[in-house]
């Protein structure tokens, strides 16, 4: 008898590290479960704010697109708004000074007066400008050096 009940004694231990163990796995399985729970959920705020993200975002675009448009639009307005004033001042100058034909080919908007004569845009630059200018500064800083001289003489 002492035999059988050291068995039950036995049995009852493991059986007691069994149900410990059998509680611990159910805390376990409890713990994953809310975290696949909570995972769930945040990744279903995550898809909605992707999703209010792109609304977002497509709605943008197409106000970006219709912006770029009109500024398009309006950047072609400014230059046949400049062409037309020099169409007009042409007509006034024709008007004005009826011996001078406007329709001429030597009247060419790509030209330009500079120092008194009439140049192409694309052959007198900034630097180019600003070396003539040095240089005619030094001519006439000269010029008046020598007209000092001669006046002290």
């Amino acid at each position: 008898m002492e035999e059988l009940q050291g068995q039950v004694d036995k049995f009852e231990e493991e059986r007691a590290a069994w149900k410990k163990e059998r509680e611990s796995w159910v805390e376990e399985r409890k713990r994953l479960g809310t975290w696949k729970v909570r995972c769930l959920d945040t990744e279903g705020k995550l898809n909605k704010k992707i999703e209010d993200s792109e609304a977002d975002y497509d709605e943008l675009k197409e106000k970006y697109d219709g912006v770029v448009g009109e500024l398009d639009d309006l950047k072609n307005c400014i230059i046949q708004e400049h062409i037309n004033s020099f169409e007009k001042g042409l007509r006034q100058a024709a008007f004005f000074h009826q011996d001078v034909d406007a329709a001429d080919s030597k009247f060419d908007v790509n030209k330009d007066v500079v120092d008194g004569k009439l140049v192409k845009e694309d052959e007198s630059s900034p630097d180019e400008e600003a070396k003539k200018e040095a240089a005619e500064e030094e001519k006439e800083a000269d010029d008046v050096a020598k007209v000092a001289h001669d006046a002290t003489e």
